[in-house]
């Protein structure tokens, strides 16, 4: 019998031979510039990481529209390619691999970014409709970053049929400028109750045209701009990221199954380089499942390399594997902490905890100086 694939086993996904199956997953860091370009404080980041089987890159806003994250980078300019160059490079002389998140955010970007403009969404729907209390103590609507704080969100304006080109057109350029910057691929961010995300469910889609009512039109969008990734740079080197369950920003659906393995179909069809799949269990440590995993469905209809991601400790991703629920594990925080993060699973060395705190704080506290194993025990002589 074939030995049970693990994490440290390679596997091909489209163009990328992957030396092991433990992938970083997408992480927000805040460590550009205020105008969304890299900063050198980001080569050494991602660097220090590149023995994991893939990197996929934080998200990265394909337009100033779709960015609403004080010091997340973009894609859309000429300085910011410029300023991604070095990055790639420094994971590729390291022997990694690294692949774009394209990322729109749709009707949760605040007007400040947006000179004052609403941002745009599938309908003019607000996440969170309730009326802000400023002496709550938690305001579940006070959810949109900015560079003075959070504040909360404001209702975004519906696109125009006529307008949905454009967005395609602009995420196709964003995958010609990553490569451009040298990335082995993109990975479209269709999760997390972002643009895509906002198409997909129906508390967030109120649409009357073909981009709105039954689950072939809402997943329109996805396959629209999936299908321009692919013809721009080649299905080899687009992958998408998805978060099939429970409420994300306002985005929840009342058939989560039906809706997200048609549209892991449609990507099964476009023949995409793999899919990940954002899906806590139940009892989540960051956000947890309010319906059954719809994972082992999707894998149903989707034959390619599927990556699930969220609390995933080295038994159970172990398990996941075995057992052929996954063909790779994404990790999100334990790479914050632990930059050799594959040798310290290989070597079953403890992982060390991260701060939520330096999340997105600036400078290298809690972003490039969490030492690896051999520097503690070092240290520790």
């Amino acid at each position: 019998a074939a030995r049970r694939p693990s994490l440290f086993d390679p596997i091909r996904v489209g163009d990328i031979e992957a030396p092991n199956r433990i992938f970083m997953a997408p992480l927000t860091r805040a460590r550009s510039t205020k105008d969304h370009v890299p900063t050198q404080q980001m080569i050494e980041y991602y660097t220090q990481r590149a023995a994991s089987g893939l990197i996929i890159s934080e998200a990265t806003g394909i337009s100033q529209e779709g960015l609403g994250w004080p010091f997340a980078p973009g894609i859309w300019s000429d300085e910011q390619v410029e300023a991604w160059k070095p990055i790639v490079d420094g994971v590729h002389q390291k022997g990694g691999r690294i692949i774009l998140q394209l990322w729109h955010m749709g009707r949760v970007v605040h007007p400040s970014f947006l000179g004052g403009q609403p941002p745009v969404s599938s309908s003019a729907v607000t996440p969170y409709e309730i009326a802000y209390d400023p002496s709550a103590s938690v305001n579940k609507n006070l959810h949109a970053h900015t560079y003075d704080g959070k504040k909360p969100y404001e209702r975004p304006r519906a696109l125009n049929t006529e307008e949905i080109p454009r967005i395609i057109k602009t995420y196709r350029q964003a995958a010609r400028n990553a490569i451009k910057a040298g990335f082995d691929g993109v990975q479209l961010h269709a999760a997390n109750g972002y643009l895509i995300d906002q198409f997909l469910r129906e508390t967030c889609n109120k649409r009357t045209d073909q981009y709105g009512g039954s689950i072939e039109n809402r997943i329109r969008l996805l396959k629209e701009v999936t299908t321009g990734l692919i013809e721009e740079i080649g299905a080899g080197k687009v992958s998408v990221r998805l978060s099939p369950n429970g409420d994300t920003q306002g985005c929840n659906d009342r058939h989560p199954d039906d809706l997200f393995t048609a549209a892991a179909k449609v990507l099964q069809d476009l023949n995409v380089a793999f899919l990940e799949l954002r899906e806590p269990d139940f009892d989540g440590t960051f956000g947890r499942a309010q319906v059954l995993p719809v994972g082992d469905l999707i894998r149903r209809v989707f034959h390619n390399p599927l990556v699930l991601n969220s609390d995933y400790k080295k038994s159970k991703s172990e398990h996941a594997l075995a057992s052929g629920r996954a063909d790779a594990i994404s990790f999100g925080r334990t790479f914050i902490s632990n930059p050799d993060l594959v040798s310290r699973l290989k070597n079953d060395q403890p992982l060390a905890k991260d701060d939520i705190r330096t999340w997105y704080s600036p400078g290298p506290h809690g972003y490039t100086d969490y030492p690896t194993y051999e520097e503690q025990t070092r240290s520790k002589l």
